[in-house]
C-alpha cells in the first residue's frame, strides 16, 4: 500500500495587546493583559501539550511581554485597584465606577453561565446601576470576585481555590477575594517560563513582531499608503522615518535573543503589514520569514506582472535575498475566528478537517511543497466559544494529531524545508482589504499622525538645542515617541471600531505625546488636549468607498465580507430615526455594477456568530 503523503498545515497564534502603562508609573489604564493573561495566553499552551505531533507557531508582542512582567514588579490596574478595596469602604462613585465596568464580558458565555454574576448584570441592567446604594456590600464584594473569576480559564479551574470560589457562588469574604487576586497575579508569572520551556524542547516555534506592534510601512514612508489605495487623504505632514521601524525590529529582536537564547528567525509583522521597502530592512537584520494576508499576494503577482490564477496562495514564496514569505489562508483562519464560536465544537474541526481535506487533493500531485498558513489572534476569539474554546481546540488538534494526511508544521520549518517561489515585487498593505485604510485617511487618524510628527519633531528641536542632556532622560522621551507608533491607537480612530473604549484609547494616546513634553519639561501644546476621537463623526451616513459584491445568504461568512460598505449607525442617531434604534442597530449598503446590497443587524445580535442577518439585493434599472 502507498504511503499516503500529508498536507503541511503551519498554524500561527498571534498574542497582543496594546501598551497601557501610564507614563513614569508601573501600573497600567486598562486591565486586559491582565485578564487575558488569566484567561488566554498559558492555556493556549498547555492545551497543546495533549498533543505529540501537533506543532504550532506562537507570535507574541514585546510589549505584552513586558507588561506581564509589570504585574510582577507591582504594578496594577484601575480594575484592580477597584477590585482589592474592602467593599465596605468603596466611595459612592467607586461603587458607581464597579457597576459601569464590572460586566466587561461576552455575556452568553462570561455571564449567564454563572448564576450569581449574572444576577448582578440584570439587576443592573435594570437600572440599578444608576443607583450604587441599591447594591448591598456584600453584592458589591461577589461583583468584584465574579469579574475577576469568570476570566479565569476552564483549564484552571481544578485549581482547589478557584474550585472552592465557584462552588461557592457568593457571600464571599474579603480574604477569599484577596487570595483571588493574588493567584491572578502568580498565574501570570508562569506564562514566558512555560513558553520558552516548550520552545527549547522543541514542540512550539516563537515568534514577534516588532517591539510596540507599529505598523512598519506607514512609519518608513504614509505616502505607502498610496500604493493600495491612491485617492485616499493622507495626514498634512508625510512621516518617513524608516529609523523609527528598525528600532522596533531591532528591540523586538534583542528582547527574543535575551528571553530564548538565540536569533530570532521569523515575525508576523503587526497586522501583516507589509511593504518592499519593510521587508528590505527585515532582510538586512537575516529575519527568515514574514507572513501576512492572502489578499497582500494576488496584489503582489499582479505587481510582479504574474497570473494571480497560476500561483496558489499554499505555497512559500521568497521576496529579495532569502525572505521567506507566508500568505494566510482568508477563509479558513475567519472560520475560526469569526465563524465556529456557534457551532458544536465536533462539527466545527470536522468542517475544517474537511476544508482541509479538498485543499490536498486539489495539490495532491505538489504535497511537497505547499503548506496551508493559518494566522489569527489567539486570545480574543474564545470569549465567543463555549468553555473559552477548549473543546473546540481540543477536538481539533486531535483530529490534526492522529490524521496520518495532516502535518502540522511551524513556520520556521516550512521555511526552511519547502521550496519557495520567486516573487519579484511586494503589494504594500496589510491583512484587512491589502490596504491601511483602519490606520491613516480619515480625519482623525490623520489628525492622530500629525500630532504624532509633531512631538517627534520638538524631541529632536529638543536634542539638537541639549546636546548636554540626560541621555536617560531623552532615552525615556524617545519610548514614548515609540508607544505612540504603536498600530492600537488608530485601529480605533475613524469610523471602522466604534465602540465604548474609542475615548480612552484616544487619551492614552494623548498621554504619550503629552509625557514626551512633560518629561522635557516643555509646555505641553493645547492641541493635545482636544479629544482626537468624535462621537458624533458616526452619526451621518458613510459612503461605500469601493465596489463591493457580498454573498448573499443572511450569514456574515467572512467577518471583512461587508467592509468598506456605506453604514449607518442607528445607535448612535436620533431624530426620525429614534424608534428604530430599539429594533436596528445599523444599516449596510454597498454596490457592484449590477446590483444594490442592503443588510439590516438588528440591536441585541452579534453578527459576528454567524447569526443570520436580513440582507436584501436590488438590481439597478438601466
Amino acid at each position: 500500500m502507498t504511503e499516503q503523503k500529508p498536507l503541511n498545515v503551519a498554524i500561527l497564534w498571534h498574542m497582543h495587546q496594546p501598551n497601557y502603562q501610564e507614563p513614569g508609573s508601573p501600573n497600567m489604564v486598562l486591565p486586559w493583559v491582565r485578564l487575558h493573561g488569566t484567561k488566554d495566553y498559558l492555556d493556549m499552551l498547555l492545551i497543546a501539550d495533549e498533543f505529540e505531533n501537533l506543532r504550532l507557531t506562537f507570535n507574541l508582542v514585546p510589549a505584552l511581554l513586558d507588561q506581564l512582567d509589570l504585574y510582577q514588579k507591582g504594578g496594577s490596574d484601575p480594575h484592580l485597584d477597584l477590585s482589592r478595596i474592602k467593599a465596605e469602604d468603596l466611595t459612592v462613585d467607586q461603587r458607581a465606577e464597579i457597576l459601569a465596568t464590572f460586566f466587561s464580558a461576552h455575556p452568553p458565555q462570561m455571564i449567564e453561565p454563572y448564576r450569581r454574576y449574572h444576577e448582578l448584570y440584570r439587576k443592573t441592567k435594570n437600572g440599578g446601576g444608576a443607583l450604587p446604594s441599591f447594591f448591598s456590600s456584600q453584592e458589591i464584594r461577589d461583583l468584584q470576585v465574579w469579574s475577576n473569576l469568570v476570566w479565569v480559564d476552564p483549564m484552571f479551574h481544578s485549581d482547589p481555590l478557584i474550585k472552592e470560589l465557584i462552588k461557592k457562588g457568593r457571600n464571599y469574604s474579603e480574604d477569599q477575594k484577596q487570595s483571588l487576586l493574588d493567584w491572578q497575579i502568580k498565574h501570570l508569572s508562569r506564562i514566558m517560563p512555560a513558553y520558552v520551556d516548550r520552545f527549547k524542547k522543541g514542540r512550539i516555534d516563537v515568534s514577534f513582531t516588532p517591539y510596540y506592534h507599529p505598523i512598519l510601512p506607514l512609519l518608513c514612508d504614509t505616502d505607502s499608503a498610496l500604493e493600495a489605495t491612491p485617492s485616499i487623504t493622507l495626514p498634512k505632514r508625510r512621516f518617513e522615518h524608516p529609523e523609527d521601524a528598525a528600532w522596533h525590529i531591532d528591540r523586538a529582536m534583542e528582547l527574543y535573543h535575551d528571553l530564548f537564547g538565540q536569533p530570532m528567525q521569523g515575525m508576523w509583522p503587526s497586522e501583516g503589514s507589509v511593504s518592499e521597502q519593510t521587508a528590505g530592512l527585515l532582510i538586512e537584520r537575516g529575519i527568515k520569514w514574514i507572513a501576512t494576508d492572502e489578499e497582500i499576494l494576488r496584489g503582489s503577482l499582479k505587481k510582479s506582472g504574474i497570473d494571480p490564477m497560476q500561483s496558489p496562495i499554499h505555497q512559500v514564496y521568497e521576496f529579495g535575498e532569502a525572505l521567506k514569505l507566508f500568505f494566510r489562508d482568508h477563509a479558513l483562519s475567519d472560520r475560526i475566528g469569526f465563524v465556529y464560536s456557534g457551532w458544536e465544537a465536533d462539527r466545527a474541526a470536522n468542517d475544517f478537517i474537511e476544508h482541509l481535506k479538498r485543499i490536498r487533493n486539489l495539490l495532491a500531485d505538489r504535497l511537497d511543497e505547499v503548506v496551508v498558513p493559518i494566522i489569527l489572534d489567539g486570545e480574543n476569539a474564545w470569549e465567543y466559544f463555549p468553555r473559552d474554546g477548549h473543546d473546540f481546540l481540543s477536538e481539533l488538534y486531535n483530529r490534526l494529531d492522529s490524521d496520518p494526511s495532516i502535518r502540522t508544521v511551524t513556520m520556521t520549518d516550512a521555511a526552511d524545508r519547502l521550496p519557495a517561489q520567486p516573487l519579484p515585487r511586494l503589494l504594500a498593505g496589510s491583512w484587512i482589504n491589502h490596504n491601511f485604510k483602519i490606520w491613516i485617511g480619515h480625519q482623525e487618524d490623520n489628525a492622530a499622525w500629525d500630532l504624532l510628527h509633531d512631538t517627534r519633531d520638538a524631541l529632536l528641536a529638543y536634542t539638537k538645542d541639549h546636546p548636554d542632556a540626560d541621555h536617560e532622560l531623552i532615552d525615556k522621551a524617545w519610548r514614548q515617541i515609540y508607544i505612540a507608533e504603536g498600530s492600537d491607537w488608530c485601529w480605533w480612530y475613524g469610523d471602522e471600531h466604534r465602540g465604548a473604549g474609542n475615548e480612552k484609547f484616544d487619551i492614552i494616546f494623548r498621554r504619550h505625546l503629552m509625557a514626551v513634553y512633560e518629561l522635557l519639561e516643555m509646555e505641553v501644546p493645547a492641541r493635545l488636549f482636544d479629544p482626537i476621537y468624535s462621537a458624533g463623526a458616526a452619526l451621518k451616513a458613510e459612503p461605500p468607498d469601493s465596489l463591493l459584491s457580498p454573498t448573499i445568504d443572511g450569514r456574515l461568512t467572512d467577518y471583512y465580507e461587508w467592509s468598506g460598505a456605506g453604514l449607518f449607525d442607528c445607535m448612535k442617531a436620533g431624530g426620525a430615526m429614534h424608534r428604530v434604534d430599539h429594533y436596528i442597530s445599523r444599516i449596510h449598503f454597498a454596490y457592484d455594477h449590477d446590483f444594490i446590497y442592503i443588510r439590516l443587524d438588528f440591536a441585541g445580535r452579534n453578527c459576528l456568530d454567524s447569526i443570520e442577518q436580513p440582507v436584501f439585493k436590488f438590481t439597478f434599472d438601466t
